[in-house]
C-alpha cells in the first residue's frame, strides 16, 4: 500500500467515525494514529463524554471483533485472560479464552479492578500474548487496549500503576463540546439516530486485512530522518533532565512517540516524520511517564507542564539539517 492511499482512507476512517462522535476530530485522529502502530490508549476524563462510543465506533469501521470487560472490584484475572475447566464428559481440561482475544478491547473503567486484576493485562497489552496455566497463546492481530477511567472520583479506586501507565502508547482527554453548536449537533443527532447506540449503523469502511497493511505501510514505507530521531531523543532526555521529576519516560516512551510519529506523517500522506508530527503527540505520549517530586506534586505541578518546558527547551531541527 502507498502512503497516500493510507491518507485516504485514513480520511475516511476519520469521517465515518466523525458521524457518530461529534465535535472532536482531533481525538479520533489520534487514536487512529495509536492505532496504526498497535498502540494501546488510555481515556481519562469525566462519565458521558463519549469514551465507549469512540471505543465501539472505532472497532466496527475498521471491521475488528470488539469487547468490553467493566472492570469491577471483584474481577478476577481469570475473568480477563481465561482459565483451564475441569470437563467430566471428557477427562480433560478445556481452554476458555476470556475476552481479551479479540482485537480491540475496552477496559472500561480500568482502575476500579485491584493491582492483581490490572496485571493480568499487562502482557497482553506488552507482548500481545497472555499465559494460562503456564501455557503461553499469541492473540490474534491487530490487538491494542481502549482504557477508561475517572480522573476525579477516587473512592473504591486502585490507581494505575507506573508500570502499567507505562504501556499506553497515549494518554487522551476526550472533553466537553468545544462549542455550542457542537453541543447542539449531539442533541440533534440524538433525534435523528432514534437510539442511544448508533455505532449499530455504523459499516465497516476497511476489513481487518486492510488495515493491517495499513499498519505494515507505516512500519516500513515512513522514513525518519537522523536529525529526528535525537530530536525525539533530546525531548525526552530534557523532560528527565527537568528538577521537579522523581522518574521520567523510559526509552519505551521515546519509542512511543516514535512509532506514532511515524502513524501520524503517513495520515498526512508523508512518507517522512517532521518535528511538527513529534510535537502534536508530545503531551499525549509524555506527560503520563512523568512521576513529579512529591514536594511539587503539592504545589500542583504536572507532567504536562514538565514536557512543555521540555518542548521549549528543546533545539528543533531544521530542513537543512534532515
Amino acid at each position: 500500500m502507498e502512503v497516500g492511499e493510507l491518507a485516504l482512507l485514513s480520511s475516511l476512517i476519520v469521517d465515518a467515525i466523525s458521524e457518530v462522535y461529534i465535535g472532536n476530530r482531533d481525538v479520533v485522529e489520534k487514536t487512529l494514529a495509536a492505532a496504526l502502530v498497535n498502540g494501546n490508549v488510555l481515556f481519562e476524563d469525566h462519565p458521558g463524554l463519549g469514551k465507549t462510543l469512540l471505543a465501539k465506533a472505532f472497532s466496527r469501521v475498521l471491521g475488528l471483533d470488539y469487547r468490553r470487560i467493566q472492570f469491577t472490584p471483584d474481577l478476577l484475572p481469570a475473568d480477563i485472560v481465561g482459565t483451564k475447566v475441569w470437563r467430566q464428559n471428557t477427562g480433560t481440561f478445556e481452554l476458555v479464552r476470556g475476552p481479551v482475544f479479540t482485537n480491540v478491547l475496552l477496559a472500561d473503567e480500568i482502575n476500579r479492578a485491584p493491582p492483581k486484576t490490572q496485571s493480568a493485562l499487562l502482557e497482553a497489552m506488552e507482548e500481545r500474548q497472555v499465559t494460562i496455566e503456564g501455557e503461553t497463546l499469541k492473540l490474534e492481530r491487530p490487538f491494542f487496549v481502549m482504557a477508561t477511567q475517572n480522573p476525579i472520583e477516587y473512592e473504591g479506586t486502585y490507581p494505575l500503576p507506573e508500570a502499567q501507565l507505562d504501556r499506553f502508547l497515549l494518554r487522551l482527554s476526550v472533553g466537553y463540546p468545544k462549542t455550542l453548536e457542537d453541543e447542539v449537533a449531539i442533541l440533534e443527532a440524538r433525534l435523528r439516530w432514534k437510539k442511544d447506540d448508533p455505532t449499530v449503523d455504523l459499516k465497516p469502511v476497511i476489513d481487518r486485512e486492510t488495515f493491517l497493511e495499513m499498519q505494515r505501510t507505516v512500519e516500513e514505507s515512513v522514513y525518519v530522518s537522523r536529525p529526528v530521531l535525537r530530536y525525539i531523543a533530546e525531548l525526552v532526555r530534557n523532560v528527565r533532565a527537568d528538577g521537579r521529576v522523581e522518574a521520567g519516560p523510559s526509552p519505551r516512551g521515546a519509542l512511543a512517540l516514535l512509532k506514532v510519529a511515524k502513524a501520524s506523517a503517513a495520515m498526512d500522506g508523508r512518507d517522512f516524520v517532521i518535528p511538527d508530527d513529534v510535537k502534536k503527540f508530545a503531551f499525549e505520549t509524555l506527560s503520563h511517564r512523568v512521576v513529579i517530586k512529591a514536594e511539587y506534586s503539592f504545589e500542583g505541578v504536572t507532567g504536562r507542564e514538565v514536557v512543555e518546558k521540555a518542548l521549549q527547551a528543546t533545539h528543533v531541527p531544521k530542513e537543512s539539517e534532515e
